[in-house]
């Protein structure tokens, strides 16, 4: 899929952010351990990545009926298994989720490979770990992951912090027998999230400091909930910084400010001033101070810092900067790949090599062609194309649409021309 689109344009209007991805594709998951109805509202249904799980679990047998109006969600799963499928294609990279639900239902489940995109090293080692450690059989088939067994609470300490990893911990441990134990869990603004849906199910979990958790298991299905997602605080910082950089004048509702207190902190020391309250921002010229935007140094860590998939939209503000700005992401060194397609559209102006992205700054873009390396690196190519100057085509939107619910029509309503096409 690509979009052309001809700039510089400027947005202008009001933008909801909506649910957040990495939330509501692990809360969706997790429904698969409940034997009630639950209901998920403030959800992401145009998601590329939603719809490629929701089609997974329809395989499943999951009812699933979505209300695209009220965006919500109503889903039920008294029976689920994967023996009848042969299809384990799943472009996602959060397949191993569904392990947890399937193995609550009848003890076994042939789980495909995670996909999703290629930032450098992200395995799947740990995810082995857990079903292992909970009392799982697992075997390496060439189209799935074949787990069995009953789930057993035990001890899960991870070697790394991984998000992946905690939640499919918690999943598998929300409906095991007896207790367990995480540690060096990562609890990001998303896992809290998905704990909370956790408990509103039913599930006894207790967070223990900020890295370990204790689980006591239900050793059978949860009941039946209803509940709301986060809103996106990597949709929220997109909206941010695209408004700031095209001088428009934008009111964006649904700002999770309490999980982006760092990230905004660099935005205000690289010169944009934002007006907002308790959960909306509005974005204006007026928003930038008189010496424009400052050249910023930053590194990518963990919450409650500025996690690495917001790397690619400072990069993308440096571009606008006063001087040479400087991101730093040790975590996923190899996350550099989108860098290139960037300098299409300010040539030489992005020095990348892995682990550290330098940019020079200011910039006029210019159009281009450019071809989108990973999902966040896709839209920071479209930012890239609405602020140039002449016309740019960026290839491979798919990877855009995949974290960012109902883009096309949100740009259009912030006065944003494009044309989407296959």
């Amino acid at each position: 899929m690509k979009v052309v689109i001809s700039g510089p344009q400027a947005l202008n209007g009001t933008v909801a952010v909506s649910g957040a991805k990495n939330s509501a594709t692990r809360v969706l998951a997790a429904a698969l351990l409940s034997s009630g109805q639950i209901t998920l509202r403030n959800f992401p249904l145009l998601l590329e990545d939603v719809k490629a799980k929701i089609k997974f679990m329809r395989m499943m047998g999951a009812c699933i009926e979505e209300n695209f109006a009220s965006s919500e969600i109503e889903l039920s799963a008294s029976s689920i298994s994967t023996d009848k499928i042969v299809d384990f294609d799943l472009p996602i990279r959060t397949t191993y989720l569904l392990a947890a639900g399937a193995l609550a239902h009848n003890k076994k489940v042939k789980i495909p490979y995670p996909g999703g995109c290629k930032i450098g090293s992200r395995g799947y080692d740990l995810h082995l770990m857990v079903w292992k450690q909970l009392g799982c059989k697992v075997e390496e088939w060439p189209e799935y992951i074949l787990v069995e067994g009953e789930l057993t609470g035990g001890v899960v300490d991870f070697p790394i912090s991984t998000v992946g990893g905690t939640e499919n911990a918690l999943m598998c441990a929300a409906v095991a027998k007896g207790e367990t134990l995480i540690r060096n869990a990562y609890i990001t603004p998303e896992v809290s999230d998905l704990i909370l849906f956790l408990r509103e199910m039913g599930a006894n979990i207790v967070q223990e400091g900020s890295s370990h958790i204790r689980i006591q298991g239900a050793g059978s299905l949860l009941r039946g909930a209803s509940f709301s997602i986060m809103p996106d605080r990597i949709e929220a910082l997109t909206w941010i910084i695209l408004a700031a950089v095209t001088r428009g004048t934008v009111l964006i509702k649904n700002v999770p400010f309490e999980t982006m207190e760092v990230p905004l902190i660099h935005l205000r020391d690289a010169g944009i001033d934002l007006f907002k309250n308790s959960n909306t921002v509005m974005v204006s010229p007026d928003c930038i101070g008189p010496h424009g935007i400052q050249p910023f140094e930053l590194a990518t860590g963990t919450h409650p810092g500025v996690i690495s998939d917001m790397q690619s939209f400072y990069t993308f503000l440096g571009l606008f900067a006063n001087g040479r700005s400087t991101i730093f992401d040790y975590r996923y060194p190899q996350r550099i790949a989108y860098a290139q397609e960037l300098n299409k559209f300010a040539h030489n102006a992005v020095k990348a090599e892995p682990g550290k992205i330098i940019v020079h700054g200011p910039n006029t873009l210019l159009g281009a062609q450019a071809e989108s390396t990973d999902l966040r690196g896709s839209m920071a190519q479209i930012m890239a194309a609405i602020c140039s100057e002449g016309a740019s085509q960026i290839n491979g939107v798919e990877l855009a649409l995949r974290g960012y619910n109902n883009l096309p029509e949100k740009l259009a309503s912030l006065g944003v021309s494009a044309q989407w096409s296959e």
